[in-house]
């Protein structure tokens, strides 16, 4: 009698849910189209979602790629072909889609969306663009495309960067590009978009720039086996990257071991990161990389923080937040796995928790946001974050349908 009364009472709490009140595909395409029908009023009369000059061509990119990935509209949907227009007189004589900063992530994320909408239509920019990605790829050929004007402390490393041979911690990644931060050092954020833009345009895993970008993102995950730098650990989750000075970087900080080595927090976002561009390049469910970093995800998954960081940074647990959402699905439904399962059993779908998520915290006006760190205090971003985020759940749904 208990159980049954046990189960009736969890019947009742999920039929109460907004989520499981209509069928998780009729959930979130209303939520979907609820922040659609909100970034189609914030298009500036250019084109764009950029709302000041000093908004990178990103921001349009992002927005149109989830109007195109939505069956209501194409590349020539009146406004959409607009800000196409608009997306594409960023592109530069040497491919690159971006204005003045952040080269990497604008390119990249730029090519994926040229190749969502139509990549036979945009084929010439789509080809020139990743042939200037792969230019920016840190190899012993590469050097910074910026070099500092003066010698102050903060400009130590800019422009004076260089990779000797494969075993340096540079070695295959991807930093800012252009007029970067710091020394335009690669980190595992820009990299994941490169081998995004790479594996979306159809560069094959035995790629040389494909195997290289495996080298670097091997060297940002906790598992000592395989990642030859002192900092790394053993609980098979990434950080950011190899820093300016070579040590290892990790918004999560670090710890001492019981020898006193230093060893990186492992991040949240950045572990989907390296499980998204490991599946992205090519590597293998059952290589022992990808094992170690899908361990660490079933015990850390978390919507509601950038797991890692709190323990650094209580103020900025959630810095970063909705870029992580979109890191996780795209990561998730990468790996082909719905359900989640922690030490002590619990289990986790993780679309429906997603759409859950993201229809409670969803703006009345249909919008996300969130702290000012990230840029994610920009409504416009931000929702257009959460849309392809629940875009990529969506699709998971139609290809593992819930049992």
């Amino acid at each position: 009698m208990h159980a049954r009364r046990s189960a009736a009472a969890l019947l009742i709490a999920l039929a109460a849910s907004p989520v499981f009140a209509a069928v998780p595909a009729e959930q979130v395409q209303a939520t979907i189209d609820k922040g659609l029908a909100f970034l189609k009023t914030q298009q500036q009369p250019d084109g764009g979602w950029q709302a000041t000059e000093r908004h990178p061509p990103a921001i349009t990119g992002l927005v149109l790629r989830a109007f195109v990935q939505d069956d209501k509209y194409d590349p020539k949907t009146d406004f959409v072909a607009k800000g196409f227009t608009k997306l594409l007189s960023y592109q530069a004589e040497d491919g690159g889609i971006y204005k003045n900063l952040l080269a990497s992530y604008n390119t990249a994320i730029n090519v994926s969306v040229l190749i969502s909408a139509d990549p036979a239509e945009f084929k010439p920019q789509i080809d020139k663009a990743i042939d200037y990605l792969k230019r920016l790829q840190w190899t012993e050929d590469t050097r910074p495309e910026y070099v500092a004007p003066s010698s102050k402390p903060a400009d130590a490393f800019t422009g004076k960067q260089v990779v000797k041979g494969t075993d340096d911690p540079f070695y295959g990644g991807w930093g800012y590009g252009g007029r970067g931060r710091g020394g335009g050092r690669p980190d595992l954020s820009n990299t994941q978009f490169a081998i995004e833009a790479l594996h979306d345009a159809g560069v094959p895993a035995d790629d040389p720039a494909m195997k290289r970008a495996i080298a670097f993102v091997t060297r940002c995950q906790n598992a000592s086996e395989s990642n030859d730098q002192k900092w790394a650990g053993n609980d098979g989750g990434f950080v950011y990257g190899p820093s300016d000075d070579r040590t290892g970087e990790s918004m999560a900080g670090a710890t001492n071991d019981a020898g006193g080595q230093k060893r990186l927090r492992s991040m949240g976002t950045m572990s989907y990161a390296g499980l998204k561009s490991m599946i992205y390049a090519g590597v293998s469910r059952d290589d022992a990389r990808v094992r170690a970093v899908w361990a660490w995800i079933n015990q850390n998954f978390n919507l509601d923080e950038n797991v890692g960081i709190s323990a650094a940074k209580p103020d900025e647990a959630k810095a970063g937040l909705y870029y992580g959402w979109l890191t996780i699905s795209k990561a998730l439904h990468a790996y082909g796995e719905p359900t989640l399962k922690s030490v002590d059993g619990k289990t986790t779908d993780w679309r429906l928790a997603l759409i859950q998520k993201a229809t409670a915290d969803q703006k009345p006006d249909g919008s996300w946001v969130g702290i000012p760190h990230e840029m994610e205090d920009n409504p416009i971003l931000v929702t257009s974050y959460v849309v392809l985020a629940l875009q990529e759940a969506q699709a998971d749904l139609k290809a593992h349908p819930v049992k």
